[in-house]
């Protein structure tokens, strides 16, 4: 069943989407995930777990730019899932965005995805 949480947030270059869709939390950033937007997507990820959400899809599609405060908060994120029982899944992620993750051995902790659809399917047999 999926449901609607209240609406898109913005700040400057950073939207945020968090919806739930079949068992898990979906948040769709998109633009640019730096240390002035950091904030925005955090509260988002703490929304979503709050709200039963320990498994979460982050659909990085509309991400443009990622740097180190963007990475630390998802893996900060990561760490609250986890030990809610659930996880962090990564999909779309643009080649640039991507590169950030490979450099700083973030790869490894994330499950990661080529699309969204495929994320949610993994997500739906775990």
């Amino acid at each position: 069943m999926d449901r609607g949480m209240p609406g898109s947030t913005s700040r400057g270059r950073l939207t945020v989407d968090v919806r739930h869709q079949g068992g898990s939390a979906v948040v769709t950033p998109e633009g640019e995930l730096d240390h002035s937007t950091a904030d925005l997507f955090s509260e988002a990820l703490e929304q979503a777990l709050a709200e039963g959400g320990s498994r979460l899809v982050v659909d990085c599609a509309g991400l443009q730019f990622c740097d180190s405060t963007g990475l630390n908060v998802l893996l900060g994120a990561r760490l609250q899932a986890e030990s809610a029982g659930g996880g962090v899944h990564l999909a779309g992620m643009l080649p640039v965005v991507a590169r950030v993750f490979e450099i700083t051995g973030a790869s490894a902790v994330f499950t990661l995805h080529e699309d969204l659809d495929a994320a949610l399917a993994n997500v739906a047999e775990a």
